[in-house]
């Protein structure tokens, strides 16, 4: 009996204890902000390099052993300034050489000139014959004709001696010592350095056919509607785009083998922090101010191939919208399909969203205010 009692007290326990539907889970609470609806400046993204305006290869003009490198590695030369000494006694004994012919040719004419001149009196008098007279004038001649020529022998020879000189012929910056003193170096041959300006510096840059083409809707010259539009560049290393120009000039057709048009853009730089040579990313504003729909950037989600959004159905649910991204415009990114003003979207709170129709709590901000909440999230966990 007592087993069965025991069996039995077990039985209506088991009876009596039916599980307890379960609570249900409640709806997590999410952030949302209505989609804006705001001007924007269009901006189109591209690669590019940074290239110098003037860039130089020097080579001397007289060959020689260089005597002297007067000036630093990677150091800023000015316009005329004295780079390289080739040795000048060579030329400077030329050019010697050279004054002397010229004074000889002086001489010879000066004489040629004085016996001329008494032919000339002789032949009124009928004292020498009519050939010695045109003898004597065209010896005054060849005499003038010589010192000329010397004159121009001393003024080669001038030049010579002054190209022993190798004056940087531009404002910039020098490059490696690629010949040092003692070495020969051959005229228009020997590449001695190179020197690149710094101030302003170009970034060529390619533009596809489509946004060219886009470019052409607003004018009948493509090149004539992109030509001084604003421009920013921004480096590897920095955040956004904080170097500001304009475009300087667009090539004259398209590349048939890669469907790109090249454009350069003229950057000032006068901090010297865009070196030729580097990789730069480029925005150009290629079209004119229009009505755009802005969302908070961290909103969007990647599915393999497609981005989308969470927004706000009647019925407090999560809705998926697929939609088509444009650029990042102040901090937000600008919509190009897939939404309409007024909706919803939710910006914060996206992992508590496991699918699509799942219920939500939502929380309206504003869109901005969710965007610095975004940014102070971040820098707080690092």
């Amino acid at each position: 009996m007592p087993l069965l009692g025991i069996l039995a007290a077990a039985v209506l326990a088991a009876c009596g204890s039916e599980a307890a539907p379960s609570a249900a889970m409640p709806a997590p609470q999410v952030s949302v902000a209505t989609v804006l609806s705001e001007p924007v400046q269009r901006w189109d993204e591209f690669t590019g390099r940074v290239s110098a305006v003037d860039s130089v290869e020097l080579r001397p003009r007289v060959s020689g052993y260089v005597q002297r490198v007067a000036f630093v590695e990677g150091e800023d030369v000015r316009k005329g300034e004295l780079l390289y000494v080739i040795d000048p006694r060579p030329y400077r004994a030329a050019l010697d050489q050279a004054q002397a012919q010229l004074e000889r040719a002086r001489s010879e004419a000066s004489l040629a000139a004085a016996q001329n001149a008494r032919a000339r009196t002789l032949i009124e008098a009928k004292a020498i014959s009519r050939e010695d007279f045109e003898s004597r004038t065209a010896a005054s001649r060849q005499g003038n004709a010589a010192v000329r020529a010397a004159e121009a022998a001393v003024a080669a020879a001038r030049l010579d001696l002054q190209f022993t000189e190798v004056r940087s012929p531009i404002d910039g910056r020098a490059g490696r010592v690629l010949v040092t003193a003692g070495n020969l170096a051959q005229a228009d041959a020997t590449l001695l350095t190179t020197v690149v300006s710094q101030d302003p510096v170009y970034v060529d840059f390619e533009a596809d056919e489509r946004a060219w083409l886009r470019y052409g809707q607003q004018s009948s010259d493509g090149a004539q509607a992109v030509a001084h539009n604003p421009v920013q560049v921004g480096l590897v290393s920095e955040d956004g785009y904080p170097h500001a120009g304009t475009v300087a000039s667009v090539d004259n057709q398209v590349d048939p083998g890669t469907g790109t048009i090249r454009a350069r853009a003229r950057i000032p730089n006068p901090d010297r922090v865009l070196m030729p040579g580097l990789f730069a990313r480029v925005r150009l504003a290629g079209t004119g101010t229009a009505q755009a729909l802005l969302v908070d950037d961290k909103a969007v989600l990647t599915d393999q191939d497609r981005k989308y959004l969470y927004v706000l159905g009647a019925d407090n649910t999560a809705q998926r919208r697929d939609v088509s991204l444009g650029p990042v415009v102040n901090g937000l990114r600008v919509i190009d399909s897939g939404l309409k003003p007024g909706d919803k979207v939710i910006v914060n709170g996206l992992q508590k969203v496991f699918m699509p129709g799942m219920p939500v709590a939502p929380k309206v901000v504003a869109m901005r205010a969710a965007t610095r909440t975004g940014a102070e999230a971040a820098v707080a966990q690092r």
